[in-house]
């Protein structure tokens, strides 16, 4: 009995996972047409510059200054094999996207599988995915992040199928990859130290490290003052004009006319002043203490693997959220995590991440220079709409669920 059921949910997962891998190379396709291709904002060009000085045998850190970890090196030097000019590059580029974002489509896919999610709710958490280009816009195509991305939702994946060590070691990458696919590790290891013990525990969290360690570490033997440069230079970076912080002061310049002056450093454009850097300070105090306090209500409870998926699509959300950095880049960071949630809440959260995607893109690229440099009404209000919503996505991520009578008597 069991297996003829197996068979019938498998026939049932496979044209699933092909209609929403044709849906999304539909919604890929239509990025590159009409308004998403009009005034395009490319770290492209910085990608190509990268990867041509890797391909002609310079050190990262040592021969030349990166701003990213690592782990996305092979990012920017796989399109630059052959020393390619900037349209064929980003041409490239683009496929090697397409490429992670459909492997992230089949992780969630597996990640459902292992939660025994019917027909229904994989169709809908993949439909979501695979539409999601369209909301959120052109920026999908023109940075890495799809590449952590699958390599968060491949770790969280191969956990919750029990193959915990490849999993922890997944996220490992991914951390060497960008920061985000870390907070993803304690809930993960207080879910396995719960349901596995101690011992394995410490031996996935070891797997994890080894995974972060074989990618960083011969960067930090061959050039540890640039590795440590990049790390510092990201760590200090101010208050940028999307964050939480900023809708605030960009909602109290238009309300009362507050002085803001835009400064351009570290690759984005930042509020400068004294109270920007007071904000600023309030969200880096912020962000740690959302997440521990998550981690901790995470560890705390039931170790089931729907909370597992909860509580890690609510500590990538929060890390967006309270950042002190809000690139638009960061919301593909949620994409395959969010829609895994189940039930009612998971479509309240999928709802309000859709949200959160189109009130990005109407703003960015299109109107991202009228916020930059004259602080704009509209793209104003839009900032701080979003990181509204995204705050409303982190509650009801992380409301308490009513416990059935059986279960409180």
């Amino acid at each position: 009995m069991l297996r003829r059921r197996s068979g019938r949910a498998g026939s049932v997962r496979a044209p699933v996972l092909y209609a929403a891998l044709a849906l999304f190379l539909v919604s890929f396709t239509l990025l590159h047409y009409g308004f998403y291709n009009r005034r395009l904002i490319l770290d492209t060009h910085e990608y190509h510059r990268y990867g041509l000085a890797m391909v002609a045998g310079d050190i990262p850190y040592r021969d030349f200054r990166v701003e990213y970890p690592p782990g996305a090196l092979p990012t920017f030097a796989l399109p630059a094999i052959g020393r390619p000019g900037f349209a064929r590059f980003n041409s490239d580029f683009q496929i090697l996207m397409g490429l992670c974002a459909a492997a992230a489509l089949l992780l969630m896919g597996y990640a459902l599988q292992a939660l025994r999610a019917p027909p229904t709710r994989l169709a809908a958490a993949l439909g979501f995915f695979a539409l999601a280009p369209l909301p959120l816009g052109s920026v999908l195509i023109y940075r890495y992040d799809l590449w952590p991305a699958a390599l968060a939702v491949g770790g969280l994946a191969a956990i919750l199928a029990d193959r915990r060590r490849l999993g922890f070691a997944t996220l490992g990458l991914g951390l060497a990859a960008k920061l985000f696919p870390g907070v993803l590790v304690p809930p993960a290891l207080a879910y396995v130290w719960r349901t596995r013990g101690r011992r394995e525990a410490l031996i996935c969290l070891a797997c994890a490290v080894a995974a972060l360690a074989v990618v960083v570490v011969p960067f930090l033997v061959l050039a540890p003052h640039g590795l440590w440069t990049s790390v510092q230079r990201q760590g200090s970076r101010p208050l940028q004009i999307e964050s939480l912080g900023s809708g605030a002061l960009l909602a109290a310049h238009q309300l009362g006319g507050l002085h803001l002056k835009m400064v351009t450093s570290h690759g984005s454009q930042n509020l400068s002043g004294a109270l920007p850097d007071a904000l600023g300070t309030v969200e880096s105090v912020l962000l740690p203490l959302a997440l521990l306090g998550i981690w901790a209500a995470a560890a705390l409870g039931p170790a089931k693997p729907e909370r597992l998926v909860r509580y890690s699509a609510a500590s990538v959300t929060a890390f967006v959220a309270f950042d002190k950095v809000l690139s638009p880049q960061f919301m593909i960071w949620l994409l395959p995590l969010v829609p895994l949630v189940r039930g009612r809440r998971g479509l309240a959260a999928s709802v309000l991440l859709g949200f959160a995607l189109l009130l990005t893109q109407l703003w960015f690229p299109l109107r991202y220079w009228d916020l930059a440099l004259h602080f704009a009404a509209f793209p104003s209000w839009l900032v701080l709409a979003r990181d509204l919503v995204l705050l409303a996505l982190l509650a009801v991520l992380l409301v308490r669920e009513r416990e059935p009578e059986a279960a409180r008597s």
